[in-house]
């Protein structure tokens, strides 16, 4: 929540308060902020403070503030942009991440808030912008980059091109789009979004666009027509490859005083306690340079430690490439983190507690009524569990299918895979599953990565393969098994033998044994019973347990257990043992007999579990070149970032995922499951994910909804041929090629229409499952409105036409029919209704903001109140949101309600 004191500028005073991003410019020495449609316009010879918050659903809110200094801006406006960054810190309660950026050498972070590019503008910002008319300046640009474009405007020169880059000449007819011959497919796809934004945004829609290839001449006359440009054809020359090997740089530390002076404390080997909380250091990486400020410094403090870094950037000559980053105290990024050893790696419960208490503090301070924050995820189910179910038991090279009634029976000794057919909304679905119980032998856990690689591949529906371990499901298995209950000991030949060597006891489940399961769930179709050790420290009080005798089932009630917990025990005494009476015992009033039964009374865990801090997720490109694997995090990622020559992995904590592009080196199930594995054994973002986390690897073209939901999904998108350059060129043209029966795949003997009243075949084999009725998925983007409520994240890209086509300028001229017992109809012939309020094919009426906000003194009635932001004009959608309509509905939906939380239109 914002702070303000004396030593912040008023211009500050609401920052912060909702998501998104806001900017300032330094004009005449103040601090004016930029309006939302201006939001993107970067001009040369200006500095500005750009703020982007994000509030994500789980802890508090992130704050990322940026100052970019144009190539061309005064000194004094530069050092009072740093000056400005650093109050803004102040303003949000010195919790946020700053970081300095220059013109053409931003972060590629900072370019993600304005896919698809940024292109400065030459001139000095100021708030009184006019129209500029005049003769249409020819321009060259230069473009570099595969998920975030660098734009450079160069001499319009034929020197200026090359063989390594892509290009852009900007003329007033006609785009051109000239490809090196050693780019990439990916930097020249990319030429052909900056392509598009520069047709949307400076010629209105309405120009030619042409691509160039080089060392092609024959039989092209666009290409003719860009020679003759720069004054007819000429070679251009080839540049010499170096031979210089970068160095490893030192890495340094430096202790900053208050005077701003230097003095270095260490090199390339350092602990966190070498940073003291009332002091200020810098960390030089050569390239990436970090301040670090403790949690006991002051503002003037911190104004000297970072004047003395970019001091220390300008005398030592360090290059424009070389980024600055200020951290405070609790607030180190991972990079930072990773030159630290034994730096703690996850958030600590408690302080992930307290941030979910500042959170609602935040909204409640806003106006919402928040009464509670949810413990855990309510997830709306992603795909339909009534679908059919195989479970196979592993025994070395052996699958022994298992009946129905020994489906929800699984061994902690065993290996298992489990496949599951679900009707989804474009076609059917298939999923395997390879469980690994925690006790299993490494054959059987071999085994059965090679049986479901063999099933996986010799089905003709590219399904989905899943690796997970005992102990680390995901909620999705749960709610696919329903009701599972997993034994101590286990059943193959390599278990039985394991335990014979060494003696063990077989602890194979009897009902005239001793067993204590723990009971979880959340509802009587995704409830589990797990086998623990028969002893009183295996009690928590934040769960229920059931303890089975020959004589009886004890049903022990800890303290901390919901009403939820409750309700499942029956369900599950039933499953285990319904001969026997259920006694129930109550934390703190157990009878002697039940201590007896455990060996006798002990400590066991007795405070609240806490839910631990999850991340969004987080997108990674996976780069494997010549054995050398690499990764790089995508920013703001949308579905245009899985690009199909490329291998892409979310992080969702609890949960990976690995995206393989059509066109991409990796060929195989198995080795995309192993790059998941390298990833978790890198600890990318120094999480402390365990090598146990669930691997999912889905092929491109074949995304099931549970993937699909993390992003706004377009299923047309995945079924245009060709490489990434060939179909961002043919939507570009109108000429997308669509495969004929790539994504169209329906399994007819289980599909849902194929059978009558849109149940399951009834050919299913004794050894299948048909599921029971259970809650069907709302949306494909289901993740959307689960997630977002009020507590969603990634900052909102101000993202402005692209692939769209001209823009449209006729919307008045569209028909609308309305029924007369509409309740919508009451003011349309009112002069404050239009006909432009089209979105997803709907003619609505238009309505000023005032009246369609939440809390409007005057509201519109009869409209759907879930899309107050449609019912807009353009012109006033486009001022409020910052971009056009067909641009925001291309966001996730969660990022859609965040804009429109912001606005009070949610």
């Amino acid at each position: 929540m914002p702070i303000i004191n004396k030593e912040v500028d008023f211009a500050f005073q609401t920052a912060g308060s909702q998501p998104g991003l806001e900017v300032w410019c330094i004009e005449n020495q103040l601090l004016v902020e930029v309006t939302k449609s201006n939001i993107g316009k970067f001009y040369t010879g200006s500095a500005y403070v750009v703020l982007n918050a994000v509030f994500p659903k789980n802890g508090p809110p992130h704050y990322d503030i940026h100052y970019w200094l144009g190539n061309d801006s005064k000194k004094v406006d530069s050092s009072l942009a740093s000056d400005k960054a650093l109050e803004l810190d102040v303003a949000l309660g010195s919790c946020s991440v700053q970081y300095r950026e220059v013109q053409g050498q931003e972060s590629q972070k900072f370019l993600s808030y304005f896919k698809p590019c940024l292109i400065p503008i030459e001139g000095v910002f100021t708030s009184k912008q006019g129209n500029l008319n005049g003769e249409y300046r020819v321009s060259l640009y230069t473009c570099k980059g595969d998920y975030v474009v660098h734009v450079k405007e160069v001499p319009f020169l034929r020197s200026s091109l090359n063989h390594e880059n892509v290009f852009i000449l900007d003329t007033a007819p006609k785009i051109f789009l000239f490809s090196g011959c050693n780019s990439t497919i990916q930097e020249r796809a990319k030429g052909l979004e900056v392509v598009q934004y520069i047709k949307e945004n400076k010629h209105g829609g309405k120009c030619e666009v042409a691509t160039i290839e080089d060392g092609k001449f024959v039989g092209d006359s666009d290409v003719g027509e860009f020679w003759s440009l720069f004054g007819g054809y000429a070679p251009i020359p080839r540049e010499l490859p170096s031979s210089e090997e970068s160095a490893l740089p030192s890495i340094k530390l430096f202790w900053i005083n208050l005077q701003g002076k230097l003095y270095p404390i260490g090199s390339n080997e350092f602990s966190k306690e070498m940073l003291e909380t009332d002091k200020c250091y810098m960390l030089d990486c050569d390239n990436d340079i970090f301040v670090w400020m403790g949690r006991q410094t002051l503002l003037t403090e911190r104004r000297t430690a970072i004047k003395a870094s970019e001091d220390f950037v300008r005398n030592e000559g360090r290059s424009n490439k070389t980024h600055l980053t200020f951290l405070s105290e609790g607030l180190e990024s991972t990079v930072f983190r990773s030159h630290f050893t034994n730096w703690p790696k996850t958030m600590e419960p408690r302080l992930y507690e307290e941030g979910r208490e500042k959170v609602a503090a935040i909204f409640k301070h806003q106006g919402y009524e928040v009464k509670e924050l949810p413990d855990e995820e309510d997830d709306e189910p992603s795909i339909d569990y009534n679908g059919t179910l195989k479970v196979w038991r592993v025994d070395g090279d052996e699958l022994s299918i298992l009946s129905v009634k020994e489906h929800t029976r699984l061994y902690s000794g065993d290996c298992y895979i489990v496949q599951y057919t679900f009707a989804g909304k474009e076609r059917d679905g298939t999923l395997f599953y390879a469980w690994l119980g925690c006790k299993c032998v490494m054959e059987d856990k071999t085994a059965a990565i090679s049986h479901i690689n063999t099933m996986v591949d010799s089905s003709r529906t590219n399904p989905v393969m899943a690796q997970i371990h005992e102990g680390k499901e995901p909620a999705q298995f749960f709610s696919i098994l329903q009701r599972l209950i997993i034994f101590k000991g286990g059943n193959s030949s390599g278990y039985k033998k394991l335990i014979e060597e060494k003696g063990i006891v077989d602890e194979n489940h009897n009902q005239k044994l001793v067993a204590l399961f723990r009971v979880q769930g959340t509802s009587p179709d995704n409830m589990q019973a797990i086998q623990v050790d028969q002893v009183s420290s295996s009690l928590n009080s934040s769960y229920c347990y059931i303890l089975q005798t020959e004589a009886a089932m004890y049903i022990w009630i800890g303290s901390l257990s919901s009403a939820r917990d409750h309700n499942l025990l029956d369900r599950m005494v039933e499953l285990l043992n319904p001969t026997l009476l259920p006694v129930s015992v109550r934390e703190g009033n157990e009878p002697d007999i039940f201590w007896d039964v455990l060996g006798g009374k002990a400590e066991y865990q007795k405070e609240k579990e806490i839910q631990g801090f999850i991340d969004d997720p987080h997108l990674f490109a996976l780069k494997i070149t010549k054995g050398d694997f690499k990764v790089k995090e995508i920013y703001n990622y949308t579905q245009d970032d899985l690009i199909t020559e490329d291998v892409l992995l979310l992080d969702c904590q609890r949960e990976i995922y690995i995206w393989v592009g059509l066109h991409s080196v990796v060929k195989s199930k198995q080795e995309a499951l192993n790059l998941g594995l390298k990833f978790l054994e890198m600890d990318v973002l120094v999480e402390g994910l365990s090598l146990e986390v669930p691997i999912y690897v889905v092929m491109e073209g074949y995304e099931p909804p549970f993937f699909t939901r993390f992003f706004s999904w377009d299923h047309s998108k995945t079924n245009i041929i060709g490489n990434s350059f060939e179909r961002k060129l043919a939507i570009l043209q109108g000429k997308a090629k669509v495969l004929e029966g790539h994504n169209r795949i329906t399994l007819k003997s289980n599909s849902r229409d194929s059978t009558p009243n849109g149940y399951r075949s009834s050919s299913i084999d004794s050894n299948s499952r048909r599921r029971s009725s259970s809650p069907l998925p709302r949306s494909a983007g289901s993740y959307h409105r689960q997630s977002g409520n009020l507590f969603l994240s990634s900052p909102t890209p101000v993202a402005k036409k692209f692939f769209e086509g001209s823009p449209v300028n006729n919307s008045s001229e569209q028909t609308m029919q309305l029924s007369t017992d509409s309740p919508a109809t009451e003011l349309s012939s009112s002069n404050e209704t239009k006909k432009d309020g089209n979105v997803d094919g709907e003619n609505l009426l238009i309505y000023p903001y005032e009246r369609l906000r939440v809390v409007s003194p005057n509201p519109v009635t009869g409209i759907n109140l879930t899309k107050r932001e449609a019912y807009l004009s353009y012109e006033e959608f486009h001022e409020k949101f910052g971009m056009a309509k067909p641009a925001f509905y291309k966001l996730p939906r969660w990022k859609q309600n965040k804009l429109k939380m912001s606005l009070d239109l949610f």
